[in-house]
């Protein structure tokens, strides 16, 4: 599945990204939800089945209400451990909860169609990067859910996620179904490099996140709260933030 020869043996994770961070100023305002609500039309990657939402017991011809789930856990809003690439990386249930919360900046940056966000477009954006952000990209694909062009959502490239690595982030969030490209512009051996470079040193990543247009140019609080699954390459993820005010 990848080239690189230490994903090849499910190896080569090389550990949290260390980082001092600042301290940040008290966060003001309402929580926003940034979660798309799960059910059989969550957005998702079209590679994947849509999620199993089954009441198997019902008022009044039984005492109570029950429903089952079943899901693969990267669709909807979800975290991605580094154990999703890395077999010798840590599962969801080992992510400290330090890597998941805290605070961080929204960009927005609008991107046509199968674009790349480059570091160019990372480095004109504000507020600046501190070291052990959380840092969420709105591309504005929201408007696409739904429709074909969905599937031809923007991604990262190589370059753009080292760039995130070297400002030592802690989690990478975005508004796609993946920061990769898209699934019909993946050549022959396509091996995930954008998953790896970020996973490798650490940085998580969450996909779909939505509604933070409200956050965008902001310094904002984030909670990201994955199912605590044992054992686990990803979660679902309930995820909230709340803007900074200096």
């Amino acid at each position: 599945m990848c080239d690189h020869p230490e994903s090849a043996v499910g190896a080569g994770w090389r550990g949290w990204n260390a980082y001092a961070a600042s301290p940040s100023s008290p966060a003001a305002g309402d929580w926003i939800d940034l979660t798309w609500p799960l059910s059989p039309t969550v957005p998702r990657l079209s590679s994947f089945p849509p999620p199993r939402i089954e009441r198997i017991m019902a008022i009044p011809e039984q005492p109570l209400n029950v429903t089952e789930l079943s899901m693969v856990v990267h669709i909807g809003t979800h975290v991605d451990s580094p154990r999703h690439f890395f077999g010798d990386g840590p599962a969801l249930d080992e992510v400290p909860l330090e890597r998941l919360i805290g605070s961080g900046v929204v960009w927005q940056i609008e991107k046509p169609l199968e674009g790349l966000l480059e570091p160019d477009d990372l480095e004109r954006m504000s507020p600046r990067l501190e070291p052990g952000d959380i840092l969420v990209l709105d591309t504005g694909l929201v408007r696409h859910v739904g429709t074909p062009e969905y599937d031809r959502h923007a991604a990262l490239s190589v370059a753009a996620a080292e760039w995130l690595v070297e400002r030592q982030v802690k989690l990478v969030g975005v508004d796609m179904p993946t920061p990769e490209l898209p699934l019909h512009l993946r050549p022959p051996g396509f091996d995930w490099p954008v998953h790896h470079t970020l996973l490798r040193d650490g940085v998580l990543i969450a996909e779909q996140v939505t509604n933070a247009r409200s956050l965008a140019g902001q310094r904002a609080e984030f909670l990201f709260l994955p199912l605590n699954i044992v054992g686990s390459d990803g979660a679902p993820a309930r995820v909230l933030g709340r803007p900074i005010h200096d």
